[in-house]
C-alpha cells in the first residue's frame, strides 16, 4: 500500500455545505466518488492475486450506532449530488438504528474514514491484505483568514495504480471541491 498526502482547499465545500444545508462530510464524499470516477484504476480492485472489474463506485463510511459502536456503510454513487445526499442521510441512519452494517457486493468501494474532532496532518492506515480498496482519510479541516483547508491522506494498492494516477485523483478531488 501506498500513502500520498495532499492539503486541499475546501472553501467553497463549507460555503455549499452551510448555503445548502448539506453536511460538509456528505459532500466530501460525493466529491471523491465525482474524482475517482473519473480515473479508470478506480473500477479495478486487487484481490487474491487478481484484479476484478466493476461498473460501479460506491463510498464507504463509518457510521456511530444508536449504541455508541461503530459500524460501515456503503453508499451508491450518483453524479446528482441531491440523490446522493438523500442515499447518504437514509442509509447512514438506517444503518445507525439497526447496529449493522451494509455493504454493496457489486460495486467497487472507496473507504473513507473523517475524525472530525480533531486536526490531523496525516493519517496511514496498516496494511492488511484483508482490504484491498482505496482510502481517503480526513480529520478537522482548519479555518484560515482567507481560506478553509484539509489536509487529505489517500491509501492504494500499487497493483490497482501508479503514483500518478493516484496523484491525478488528488488534483481531481481539489477541483471538485471547488463549486
Amino acid at each position: 500500500m501506498v500513502t500520498m498526502v495532499k492539503t486541499i482547499d475546501v472553501s467553497g465545500l463549507v460555503k455549499v455545505s452551510r448555503k445548502s444545508c448539506i453536511k460538509f462530510t456528505t459532500l466530501m464524499c460525493w466529491c471523491i466518488g465525482k474524482a475517482a470516477s473519473r480515473v479508470e484504476e478506480f473500477f479495478t480492485l486487487p484481490e487474491g492475486g487478481r484484479l476484478f472489474r466493476y461498473d460501479r463506485l460506491a463510498i464507504n463510511v463509518i457510521v456511530q450506532n444508536n449504541k455508541g459502536g461503530i459500524n460501515s456503510c456503503d453508499i451508491p454513487f450518483t453524479d446528482d449530488l441531491q440523490q446522493f445526499n438523500r442515499d447518504y442521510m437514509e442509509l447512514t441512519a438506517t444503518v445507525a438504528n439497526e447496529c449493522k452494517s451494509t455493504f454493496l457486493e457489486d460495486h467497487m468501494v472507496i473507504g473513507t474514514s473523517a475524525m472530525i474532532q480533531t486536526e490531523l496532518d496525516c493519517i496511514v492506515n496498516q496494511y492488511t491484505d484483508q482490504f484491498c480498496n482505496p482510502m481517503v482519510m480526513w480529520g478537522k479541516y482548519r479555518k484560515g483568514l482567507f481560506r478553509t483547508t484539509l489536509p487529505v491522506s489517500f491509501q492504494f494498492h500499487h497493483v490497482q495504480m501508479d503514483g500518478g494516477q493516484a496523484a491525478q485523483f488528488l488534483q481531481l478531488l481539489q477541483d471538485e471541491t471547488i463549486f
